[in-house]
């Protein structure tokens, strides 16, 4: 019954009755969890996307009472708080990428030869790749850590982020050049 009232109800009607019956927010959720969902996945990884999605609704839900249809639409409110959720996401993953920065390379692990020669090395780089990954435009680390983690083609990271492939490859060239920049000053002078 509630499916069938969801899909002859316009937004500012489900909105109306959403209030009085908090269940009838599922329709709102099943109208609009997929646009939400791909919105996010093609900003950030589909792990993180399930997360901001289910947080979307839930302050989406806690604060039903403030959504006044005379600003605008259900889809655009929902909208909102998932861009400020992939902001508030993004903000935390460089705080992280400072942190990182500052707490210096982790002790060798024993092992083989070659390996803790290769395991010495990248500790020491660490903080500086960091500190560089912290300077990058949020753009910009999505689309080397699109690369680099995700192994992408520039292809499939330009449909993740739903760019075009010329914008991955400025991007990238610039993230590389911006890290390599910071990298050779850090290890100049540090």
């Amino acid at each position: 019954m509630i499916a069938e009232a969801g899909e002859q109800m316009t937004d500012a009607e489900l909105v109306a009755r959403y209030r009085r019956d908090p269940d009838l927010f599922t329709v709102v959720h099943d109208r609009y969890f997929r646009d939400i969902y791909l919105y996010v996945a093609g900003r950030l990884d589909t792990q993180i996307a399930e997360d901001i999605t289910a947080e979307t609704f839930l302050l989406a839900f806690d604060q039903r009472d403030r959504f006044d249809p005379e600003r605008g639409g259900l889809r655009p409110w929902l909208f909102g708080f998932a861009t400020n959720l992939i902001a508030r996401h993004r903000r935390k993953e460089t705080r992280h990428y400072r942190a990182l920065a500052r707490l210096g390379p982790e002790p060798a692990l024993e092992g083989h030869e070659n390996r803790v020669v290769a395991s010495v090395a990248a500790q020491r780089m660490q903080p500086h790749l960091a500190k560089a990954m912290a300077a990058l435009s949020g753009g910009e680390r999505d689309v080397l850590l699109l690369v680099a983690l995700g192994q992408l083609s520039y292809d499939e990271v330009a449909q993740a982020l739903g760019i075009a492939a010329g914008t991955v490859g400025s991007r990238l060239s610039r993230a590389r050049a911006k890290i390599h920049a910071l990298i050779d000053k850090e290890t100049a002078h540090g």
